[in-house]
């Protein structure tokens, strides 16, 4: 017993990543939302987990996720992009399971080889990279997009699947890639710090035979400071079974959402970023 205890902890000191469910994003890891505001409670999902994405002891960004469904309902990260190379590493987020488990996002192999932790209890709370084998027109699309971040940590951190949909290939590889690549450049220039909330509006199908949601629309939205006396937003969506964007106010998309979820009027940001 001493032993397997000694070994567990020497283990911890070797995690790869962290992924810590809280009771808030306001009391944990506000800094990635403007004002330290998120969005309000109109998104939320029936069995909602609050994950604040910590990597190497830093948070890196934050993701409210829908428990059910199995998919994230929004991440929100600071844009900060950089060169570097893309991380082929997946990770699963233990404290879905029990907050007893580490505080801690980790390949599966670890969890079953280390901690005794079988495949069909990591899948009870999440999806696991078995979901997302032998897709047709689909595949595993970033919400919050590792090429938005500046260093090998950092993007590491965006590949735990509490931030990955089932997302159209053609829409992922395509117009949605060139959003994320071409349009946010020139959208943030002359911006000093760059919110941004992303995510995914659940659809009425799904994959793995009904574990995983496939949303209906995916739509990202990004309020910058220039100054402290200028800010600017924006906002696209996309359905996800077409190979479109479409360009929209903060104020529109916000609508929307209200639309589409059916209850009550969504905010994503502080009603200090303009909605116009």
């Amino acid at each position: 017993m001493l032993l397997l205890l000694l070994l567990q902890i020497s283990l911890s000191c070797l995690w790869l990543g962290h992924g810590e469910v809280v009771t808030s994003f306001e009391s944990s890891c506000p800094q990635f939302f403007f004002r330290e505001t998120p969005p309000n409670e109109a998104l939320e999902p029936e069995n909602p987990a609050w994950i604040c994405q910590r990597y190497k002891n830093q948070y890196y960004f934050a993701t409210l996720y829908d428990r059910s469904r199995r998919i994230p309902v929004y991440s929100a990260y600071l844009y900060q992009p950089g060169s570097g190379t893309r991380p082929n590493t997946w990770l699963v987020e233990p404290q879905l399971m029990d907050l007893s488990y580490p505080k801690t996002m980790e390949r599966e192999w670890t969890l079953l080889k280390y901690y005794n932790i079988t495949s069909e209890e990591i899948s009870k709370s999440q999806a696991i990279l078995q979901d997302y084998k032998n897709l047709t027109g689909l595949n595993r699309g970033h919400l919050n997009p590792s090429g938005h971040h500046s260093d090998s940590s950092s993007r590491t951190a965006t590949f735990s699947l509490t931030n990955i949909v089932p997302q159209n290939e053609k829409l992922n590889g395509g117009a949605w890639n060139n959003y994320e690549q071409q349009t946010m450049i020139k959208r943030t220039e002359g911006c000093n710090t760059t919110y941004v909330v992303v995510g995914a509006v659940p659809g009425n199908n799904y994959i793995a035979n009904g574990r995983v949601n496939k949303p209906s629309y995916i739509w990202s939205s990004a309020c910058c400071v220039v100054d402290n006396n200028h800010r600017k937003a924006w906002a696209v969506i996309a359905e996800n079974d077409k190979n479109e964007v479409e360009l929209l106010t903060l104020g529109e998309l916000e609508e929307v959402l209200t639309q589409l979820y059916g209850r009550d009027q969504v905010s994503l940001f502080d009603s200090d970023c303009p909605r116009e």
